[in-house]
């Protein structure tokens, strides 16, 4: 029965009335042919591979928020850390990125080898297209060559790894991982051999962070919600002793630990306090109490012995000497937020990664200075400028950016006060047009990222804000079903409205203007596509007015000249955009399972084939060819990451 029932709700093609009709979710959808392609389509011819493929050149953003311990510097000079599923290794001086793509999820964990060179990595639990379950693992590879060496712990780890590290005394033959099973698993690894040798619950609570001691092999210290732990591993038995706060002020978190030069261990808290456990015991040996206000989320000891501790709240960076005397102080920038990571640079350099999902660089003399900066929550704004190497990114943390391509930084930066959610270039390229959540829209000036205008419409998500091809209007597509239709004059500065389009039932999800400027055409969340006419903001339906229209661009996701992207048996909302190049040769899509894919354009058989990009690890929000068409710019939804591909 199931057979048939499908059979009955494959692609037809009607050649009297001259359309094509596929069916998502059961639901028809009927797409007019132009008259070019009269007498001559056929849905059974194949399209073509595109004769481009994309090349991954560089990530921006770091995994702060939620993530610690994921930021180490390496002998090639390269920090290397994570975001979404790419473990990134970025050369600062010589603005170069190398990126290990064996993840095919959310990387959740960092650990260097003493080698150096070997690195581990642990993701999360995936879901693939076909919706099997991808088991979280450990990868651990090459820094050099980038080749994975041994994946560990298939079908053992629950949920996620949190947790990963290498022995240091043993010239590192041992790995300890723990899972975010209820439990937190704590397993250590024969990482050559893949072999499990012991594992241990090892909380109840949250573990935040696991290591061997320097020094002693067998010794592992975790430590997380209200405790920490010393574990002496005994061939395959793990034995624990709680470590004792006595008199002392018991942490609700103890969030952090590292190691002095003579083996003490060094904790940060929640509370502020650094605590210091004689080497062997477990009990505190000295205490350095509010050393922050607020928590102390990372501690690194530097290769002369000073302790550099970075605060929460505080958002302090402080130097400590080997008497745990303060020494010095340096302070991140509210806009980079609370300290998450630190770990010693070359010489007196020193690297700071953020809650904010960025990393600085400074030096105990010097200011911080951004090297690395990303977007803090969803993700789904995205324009490429009209006719420069830039881009325009804003998301659910209030945050636009726009972005030079060459030197991967931001040109400027601005919060405004609601969240966002769309964004559209004037044709100019002087404003740039957001939309946000609340119903809100603004435009800011792109010289000056000064507000030109503010207005509100319906009171729901703005899902799309765009430009007419003249630049005399602006189109607003909202989650009310409406489409706003404004007047634009000077030069992007002053917005009057023309009128609303009024006939979709359900919300806006795409929109394109033809190449004269004269209509719309837009889809919605029911799978449908309707014709308008801008200056009247009337609903055209006959079809006849607009087949032959030629379409500025193609961003609506259903239309004959797209629907060849839509995969067997997918929902109607797994593709989340799709973007036509200038030349029109490509047409580039982004969809819920983590991927870019890129099609020949024009995409107007079933099911056309299409190179498929990993990288991004949750649903891929948005996409846009640079005005060159010599990148592509693609944005992750809860992954926060912006990726920039090369069109080879």
């Amino acid at each position: 029965m199931k057979k048939s029932s499908s059979k009955s709700k494959e692609t037809t093609f009607s050649a009297d009335d001259g359309h094509v009709k596929m069916f998502l979710r059961g639901r028809p959808v009927t797409m007019h042919l132009p008259d070019q392609f009269k007498g001559t389509y056929n849905l059974d011819s194949k399209l073509d591979l595109p004769e481009n493929k994309l090349k991954l050149q560089w990530v921006y953003g770091y995994r702060g928020r939620d993530c610690r311990c994921n930021l180490f510097l390496l002998p090639t000079g390269e920090i290397v850390y994570f975001i979404a599923s790419v473990v990134v290794l970025y050369n600062v001086e010589e603005q170069q990125q190398r990126h290990y793509l064996g993840h095919n999820d959310d990387v959740k964990c960092l650990a260097v080898h003493p080698d150096m060179v070997t690195v581990a990595t642990g993701q999360v639990a995936g879901n693939s297209k076909d919706g099997k379950l991808l088991p979280p693992h450990v990868r651990v590879w090459d820094s050099v060559s980038l080749n994975t060496l041994h994946v560990i712990g298939m079908g053992v780890f629950d949920r996620a790894v949190t947790c990963v590290a290498f022995s240091k005394s043993n010239g590192g033959a041992h790995l300890c991982a723990v899972d975010d099973a209820n439990d937190h698993i704590l397993s250590v690894w024969d990482w050559h051999k893949e072999k499990q040798l012991a594992d241990v619950k090892c909380s109840n609570d949250s573990v935040l962070a696991a290591t061997f001691h320097p020094m002693e092999a067998g010794l592992i210290v975790t430590c997380g919600k209200s405790h920490i732990n010393f574990w002496t591993v005994d061939g395959n038995t793990l034995t624990k002793r709680q470590g004792l706060f006595e008199k002392h002020e018991k942490p609700k978190y103890v969030l952090c630990v590292a190691f002095a030069e003579n083996g003490d261990a060094i904790t940060g808290d929640s509370s502020g306090n650094i605590y210091i456990w004689g080497k062997g015991g477990n009990r505190i040996s000295q205490v350095v109490a509010g050393a922050h206000e607020g928590g102390i989320f990372s501690l690194c000891v530097l290769k002369d012995g000073t302790l550099v501790s970075g605060g929460g709240k505080d958002r302090k960076v402080l130097f400590w000497d080997r008497n745990y005397q303060k020494q010095h102080e340096l302070e991140v920038p509210e806009m980079f937020g609370p300290v998450r990571c630190l770990t010693e640079g070359k010489e007196e350099s020193l690297f700071v990664g953020t809650t904010r999902n960025a990393i600085l660089e400074g030096s105990i003399s010097g200011n911080l200075r951004p090297i690395v900066q990303g977007h803090t929550d969803e993700l789904w704004g995205l324009d490429a400028h009209p006719s420069l190497e830039q881009f325009i990114s804003c998301g659910q943390d209030k945050l636009v950016h726009l972005w030079d391509i060459l030197s991967h930084q931001p040109l400027w930066s601005k919060y405004i006060e609601d969240p966002a959610r769309s964004a559209g270039f004037h044709p100019s390229g002087s404003v740039v047009a957001i939309g946000t959540m609340t119903a809100r829209w603004l435009v800011l000036d792109t010289e000056t990222k000064d507000l030109v205008s503010m207005h509100t419409d319906g009171n729901e998500i703005i899902s799309i804000v765009k430009y007419s091809p003249d630049g005399k209007y602006l189109a607003v597509g909202s989650h009310d079903n409406f489409i706003y239709v404004y007047e634009v004059t000077e030069n992007g500065k002053k917005y009057s409205r023309v009128g609303k389009c009024t006939g979709h039932s359900s919300y806006v999800t795409h929109l394109d203007w033809s190449m004269d400027s004269k209509f719309i055409v837009t889809n919605s969340g029911d799978y449908e596509i309707l014709f308008w006419d801008a200056s009247s903001c009337k609903h055209v339906t006959n079809i006849d007015t607009v087949r032959n229209l030629e379409w500025a661009t193609s961003t609506c996701v259903l239309g004959f000249t797209v629907f060849g992207i839509w995969p067997d048996g997918v929902d109607g909302t797994d593709i989340n955009a799709v973007c036509r190049s200038h030349n029109q040769k490509l047409l580039a899509s982004a969809d819920d399972f983590g991927n870019v894919n890129l099609f020949s354009n024009p995409c107007c058989q079933p099911r056309a084939p299409s190179y498929v990009y990993g990288g991004h690890s949750s649903h891929v929000t948005n996409v846009a060819f640079l005005h060159d068409d010599s990148h592509l710019i693609s944005i992750g939804g809860k992954d926060m990451s912006i990726i920039q591909w090369t069109i080879a």
